[in-house]
């Protein structure tokens, strides 16, 4: 089966239309390097492409100043991280009089790959994140494949489960076995392990240091930066809370996800759908899967994505705040779903123009004003994009 990522090709061609260095972020083995070749073939006029782990091209940009001044177009660097030396020369050239070249860097999220590209190409660079297989790719038919087996290209086009699993697994000990380490990142492999399999479990839940600071017999402080390592290199995702002047005690923890489905049920052990149906996660990674498939279709960054929980029990699954607007998702794993007064709560207390609550059944249909569910199965032609 051949993924067809057109509409991600048309993105970079947009912001590369716009700004003269892009970068092209996401996890590990996500498709990257990909998506940059068949945009190389999709350019009209002079290409040039570095892959910092290719000793030749690491040579090729020992004098980087030499190597890159007098080329024009599209100009592909590959794993950026490795050379962050290299920004301060971007700057340079780019910042040259009717320049006519642009840059695409590729590479993993690493926090000094986003502080000293910001701090360097401030004004110059914008980040696209790239994201695994999403349902407009692969089809809303194929979801439960997709739920199970996540979005990495390998994973979910793997021949079958089995070869799916072990690609997974692989992925997990080369991620925090070699990938980790070429950020400067120290920390014990098993550790990492330990701590993301531990996140595994509390996929879902609200974040609390202390209790994490107490299993590992470490400092909250410390903890605390195992979890951004982790968010900082998207395989973890933190999704904020959302809070204002109410008259009521409001939760003001993130949430934790576990970034790709496939990871979430290799970290939990759980290799068949009829594993994943059978145990106690089952609701929380549907959540997590539904509540990825909302946000990317709907065109909009995590940014601009909240939850929302008072202390007297009243919360939101998904908070969606952009320019003016307000919209609020549910997501539930029943076929009649119904109104609850945590949504009359939700409605009236965040002002939202609208709520959706995205349930497993075959039909959408209103529940109320302004609220309304949504089968999941028509998520793509009943929500519409933001963007």
């Amino acid at each position: 089966m051949l993924i067809n990522r057109k509409q991600e090709v048309e993105t970079l061609q947009g912001l590369l239309r716009r700004h003269p260095v892009v970068g092209l972020i996401g996890a590990r083995q996500v498709g990257k390097s990909t998506l940059a070749r068949i945009l190389i073939e999709r350019t009209k006029g002079p290409t040039s492409y570095f892959d910092l782990e290719n000793p030749e091209d690491t040579a090729r940009l020992s004098d980087p100043m030499i190597a890159l001044r007098g080329l024009k177009g599209l100009v592909v660097i590959d794993e950026v991280h490795r050379q962050p030396n290299l920004f301060p020369i971007l700057r340079v050239l780019v910042d040259r009089p009717q320049s006519a070249v642009r840059f695409l860097v590729l590479g993993s999220a690493s926090p000094d790959l986003l502080r000293q590209s910001s701090e360097t190409l401030a004004g110059r660079i914008f980040y696209h994140e790239l994201g695994g297989f999403s349902l407009e790719e692969v089809g809303i038919e194929n979801y439960n494949q997709r739920w199970l087996r996540g979005g990495f290209p390998r994973s979910y086009l793997a021949r079958n489960q089995t070869e799916s699993d072990e690609w997974r697994q692989g992925f997990i000990r080369t991620f925090l076995e070699r990938d980790l380490p070429q950020f400067g990142i120290t920390i014990r492999s098993a550790t990492l392990r330990r701590f993301w399999a531990m996140l595994a479990n509390y996929h879902g839940q609200i974040w609390n240091s202390s209790e994490f600071a107490r299993s590992f017999g470490v400092a909250d402080t410390t903890i605390r930066n195992y979890l951004d390592l982790m968010s900082a290199a998207l395989v973890v995702r933190q999704l904020l809370p959302w809070y204002e002047n109410l008259s009521k005690r409001q939760v003001k923890a993130p949430k934790i996800y576990i970034a790709d489905s496939g990871l979430l049920h290799t970290l939990l052990g759980l290799r068949t759908l009829k594993d994943l149906e059978n145990h106690p996660k089952v609701g929380a990674s549907w959540e997590g899967f539904v509540l990825e498939q909302v946000i990317d279709h709907l065109g909009v960054s995590w940014e601009d994505c909240f939850f929302w929980a008072t202390h007297g029990g009243a919360e939101l699954d998904l908070l969606i705040v952009k320019g003016q607007r307000r919209i609020g998702f549910e997501i539930k794993r029943t076929t009649s779903p119904q109104i609850t007064p945590s949504m009359r709560h939700a409605l009236s207390d965040l002002h939202l123009q609208s709520l959706d609550v995205t349930h497993a059944g075959d039909y959408t249909f209103p529940l109320d004003k302004k609220i309304r569910a949504v089968s999941f199965r028509n998520l793509l032609k009943d929500i519409q994009p933001l963007s």
